[in-house]
């Protein structure tokens, strides 16, 4: 299958580059994959389309401020790192803005000395491992000097960095949002917990695959990168007991689903686990975990619009991303929101 049966053109105004005030009051599109039908309303109304009973599972990832601006330290020059994932204690993996500069043994100074990153390491596919030394605690002093990770099709300033940060984030380490989870609002969880949903958590930590595009002609050239993953023994548990009572699991956001189908690829089951996984999901995936989907518009030839394409079909997408564009919805990280069922 070719990337390119995946593009569509995007007029540029539909890009959204702010978060709406009210984070429920963005568009839905509601997608029937088995009727194939189209319909919109908004994503405050999402509970009339979930029931008593339906398990709907966020990822609680937390951003981190994990874009730093610094200057070498032999020659004052100026260095962005926009850190990943930590692979070892006080080591990070991370994109350097301009990488020629970088080199093994090269120190970047930022802020004031509060946060000194030496590189030990290239990768094969440029980026570079540096060891983090500072005094205190790391996310503290990253608070301090980092910025929010916005992608780079966002290119207004984001005035409360909270925005970009989902209402139940709760464990630090994604360079990105899990933007689905974006459009909750504490009194939209309650209500739905008040009609009977189960509301449950996984981590995943979006790192390096958000950035990088799928730059090969056909899909299974494409090699994803690995992110860190989790899920508690009591999410586990309530999700077997939903598969095992015939009820409904829906997951908000391409991360949480990856997460739950990497798991019951792994084990036939959900279990408490932690771990890795590079999952790769496109047109012809058999979906083990899920029965419903929250999630954003993607970008074109995106493995995010593959994996979607893959749960309902990709000619039901096409139609469906062709007429969020004439319906003039808001695409991408701070844009409108699509309920596939």
């Amino acid at each position: 299958m070719r990337v390119e049966d995946f593009d569509f053109e995007l007029p540029e105004r539909l890009i959204a580059q702010t978060p709406l005030a009210d984070r429920s009051s963005s568009k839905l599109m509601v997608v029937n994959k088995d009727a194939q039908t189209i319909s919109h309303d908004v994503f405050s109304h999402l509970l009339n389309y979930l029931q008593a009973g339906d398990c709907l599972v966020l990822n609680d990832s937390k951003v981190i401020p994990a874009r730093l601006h610094g200057a070498k330290a032999e020659t004052g020059g100026h260095v962005e790192l926009l850190l990943l994932k930590e692979t070892m204690a006080n080591h990070w993996e991370a994109l350097v803005k301009p990488a020629k500069r970088v080199k093994v043994g090269t120190k970047i100074i930022f802020g004031e000395g509060q946060l000194v990153a030496e590189c030990t390491d290239i990768l094969a596919d440029g980026g570079r491992i540096f060891h983090m030394q500072y005094e205190g605690i790391f996310y503290e002093v990253l608070d301090q000097l980092g910025t929010m990770p916005l992608p780079p099709y966002i290119t207004e300033q984001l005035e409360d960095r909270d925005r970009y940060q989902t209402v139940y984030a709760k464990h630090q380490g994604s360079a990105a949002a899990p933007t689905a989870g974006l459009h909750f609002t504490p009194e939209l969880l309650a209500a739905l917990e008040d009609k009977g949903v189960n509301i449950l958590t996984v981590t995943l930590h979006v790192g390096l695959g958000t950035f990088r595009p799928v730059a090969v002609d056909t899909i299974d050239e494409h090699t994803m990168h690995a992110e860190y993953y989790e899920m508690t023994a009591e999410t586990a548990a309530t999700l077997n007991q939903a598969k095992a009572d015939g009820r409904r699991i829906i997951t908000v956001g391409t991360t949480s689903t990856r997460t739950l189908e990497s798991i019951m690829q792994l084990y036939g089951q959900f279990q408490a686990c932690s771990g890795w996984t590079d999952i790769f999901i496109y047109p012809g995936y058999e979906f083990k975990a899920i029965d419903g989907l929250v999630t954003n518009f993607h970008l074109p030839k995106s493995t995010l619009i593959m994996l979607i394409s893959a749960f309902a079909n990709q000619e039901l997408i096409m139609n469906a991303y062709h007429e969020a564009i004439a319906n003039e919805y808001r695409f991408f990280s701070f844009g409108d929101s699509m309920f596939i069922y």
